[in-house]
């Protein structure tokens, strides 16, 4: 079976399988709670069958064709199993983060009407069973370690899970073989207009269209099956989900799983040849190796700024380097460019980068110091990936050309529309977003561009009202805002962060608490300003607090700073209906913004 004849991705999957039998396919570390240093690989035989185990076990409990089942875990070769072995099930995989609230948590549950949720710990139960406790539809929990808490569904442990599968009569390999390519595989939440998560329905087709135009753009310089991946990024997000699970299976490579904060450890260690990246990971990479080349001081760092200053240059000017500048380049490449390498691993071929914007800047350090980075674009909708660069022509303005198949259509507004085998079947049960998300079999992607004389796809701007921090994470403002208006003492809020390493905003005091603090002096008798007042600051430190509180990691406001004008429809910073001109505030509070992400304190 050719990779054109897949019609699934357990298809896909159990073919790889066949062929690879025993070769290594899954790494994890060894030691309690994954801390070791030493690697334990799951090989390709041994994954396919705990996947029909599992598959096995999940329609013993009920689980049945088209039904949902959530996962909440963090990266582990589980997590892989226990994606494949829902859709080998014929069911759909609903992944949902590990940083989201109770609440959060029993609005995926119940919008997807999950029937079974697999639970990897006792730490995300204290969030997940409560959530799951309100909700008489789901029935069935498989936990990947013993629960402490009780629950009022059904809960089996992941042995025996595996355990009734096996006892189970089910022919996996006759759901699989049913299967279509058009059958819903995942849904992926996304925040909405309006905050609340929406369902996007992610095909078997849809994934693996995208996986096969990622592996035609890169064939010709990685691609094959004796590559390494280290994955750190959540599987839950679309991105590593089709860039860090599925493209890796549709070539038949290994992954290794690691976490964001042992990847220092682990690149030396694992030595990847390509690994998924987020723009937040390259900047904390470019600050710690610009921090380890100042610590060195003299002539080391003088010849760490040089490699910088020609590597950029010979990427950006090919063929310009003088005699002299070729001689003092090649010292760089041997002195300082392998040095880097090594950090990495000493083989990566390159990091793609996605789920957010990338500076220019973060992307010429890596190119001149030899590591190549391929910066993408994409929307969970199109599954995800849009475009990305190619590795024999990157253009660090650009987020390189559309994948194979993926049509790009810059529209009179420029917004940028795309249509392909990848775009989304829609929305759960949500047909009203869907019709205005895709239009005429167009999908709206929200953002402004532009395709430039090469077919590159440049992007300008934001159309949608969306944060996309530095992590990829897509935040809803009017999310943030809504729980900080609702606190007594504010009366108005911008939340602000696209393209930011976290969320700051700009926060009105309510009227009434202004006036409470009026008449408050300095020491040289003035009256302040209410943003001034130390009783009115405590106030809205308190309710920021409290909202903190309800909020999830990346939404929570580190920073914030008070202003005295409110935003009016007579300053032109309201619309007549009331709603806040985002950009017309970041016109007129963009400095004072930008301030909160240099000063460590806010308010």
């Amino acid at each position: 079976m050719t990779n054109t004849e897949w019609p699934s991705i357990p298809a896909m999957f159990f073919d790889w399988a066949a062929r690879k039998g025993e070769h290594p396919f899954l790494w994890t570390k060894t030691g309690a709670g994954g801390t070791g240093q030493d690697w334990a690989p799951i090989s390709w035989a041994e994954t396919a069958r705990r996947v029909r185990l599992l598959a096995r076990g999940l329609r013993s409990y009920g689980v049945g064709i088209g039904d949902r089942v959530a996962i909440v875990a963090e990266n582990r070769p589980e997590w892989v199993i226990a994606d494949l072995a829902i859709m080998a099930a014929g069911a759909v995989t609903v992944p949902a983060y590990t940083t989201y609230t109770i609440e959060d948590y029993r609005h995926v549950l119940a919008n997807s009407n999950a029937k079974a949720l697999i639970l990897s710990s006792n730490a995300l139960g204290q969030r997940v069973l409560p959530a799951a406790d309100q909700l008489t539809y789901l029935s069935t929990i498989v936990a990947m370690e013993p629960l402490k808490q009780q629950s009022g569904a059904h809960v089996h442990g992941w042995d025996e899970a595996l355990e009734a599968g096996a006892a189970a009569g089910d022919d996996i390999d006759a759901v699989v073989s049913g299967l279509k390519p058009d059958d819903v595989a995942c849904l992926v939440y996304t925040s909405g207009t309006g905050g609340v998560p929406k369902g996007v329905m992610l095909s078997h087709r849809n994934m693996m269209a995208n996986a096969r135009g990622a592996k035609l753009v890169l064939e010709d310089d990685f691609g094959t099956a004796d590559e390494i991946f280290l994955s750190f990024l959540p599987l839950t997000h679309s991105y590593e989900h089709t860039a860090g699970l599925i493209y890796p299976l549709m070539l038949g490579a290994e992954i290794y799983f690691s976490a964001p904060e042992q990847l220092a450890g682990d690149m030396p260690v694992v030595r990847p040849t390509i690994m998924t990246a987020v723009p937040r990971l390259l900047e904390t990479l470019q600050r710690r190796i610009t921090q380890a080349a100042e610590r060195t001081g003299g002539w080391r760092l003088a010849l760490f700024h040089l490699a910088l200053r020609l590597g950029a240059k010979r990427h950006e000017q090919p063929g310009s380097l003088t005699l002299v500048e070729r001689a003092q380049d090649l010292a760089a490449e041997l002195l300082v460019r392998n040095a880097v390498r090594q950090r990495f691993g000493g083989r990566l071929k390159a990091f793609v980068s996605g789920g957010a914007p990338l500076s220019r800047d973060t992307a010429l350090f890596f190119l001149a110091l030899g590591a190549k980075v391929l910066q993408g674009y994409g929307q969970t909708e199109a599954a995800p990936v849009i475009s990305v660069n190619l590795p024999r022509r990157i253009k660090v303005d650009t987020v390189g050309p559309p994948l194979d198949g993926v049509e790009v259509l810059v529209a009179a507004d420029g917004e940028i529309l795309v249509r392909g085998p990848n775009v989304m079947v829609g929305y759960w049960n949500d047909p009203e977003s869907t019709g205005r998300a895709i239009r005429d079999g167009w999908l709206h992607t929200g953002d402004i561009g532009r395709v430039d004389e090469d077919g590159y796809l440049v992007i300008t701007d934001r159309k949608r009202d969306f944060i996309k921090n530095t992590g990829g994470e897509m935040i809803s403002p009017s999310r943030i805002e809504g729980f900080l208006t609702l606190q007594e003492g504010i009366g108005q809020a911008m939340a602000y962060g696209d393209r930011k390493p976290y969320v700051v905003a700009l926060i009105v005091p309510d009227h009434e608490l202004a006036r409470k603090f009026a008449h408050a002096e300095d020491g040289d008798g003035m009256t302040l300003p209410p943003s001034r007042n130390p009783g009115l600051q405590r106030a809205i430190a308190a309710a920021v607090a409290a909202v903190n509180a309800d909020l999830t990691p990346v939404e929570r406001i580190r920073r914030y700073v008070l202003i005295d004008e409110p935003f009016t429809v007579a300053n032109g910073q309201m619309t007549p209906t009331l709603k806040i001109k985002r950009h017309i505030i970041r016109q007129a509070y963009g400095p004072l913004l930008e301030s909160l992400y240099e000063t460590k304190m806010a308010g």
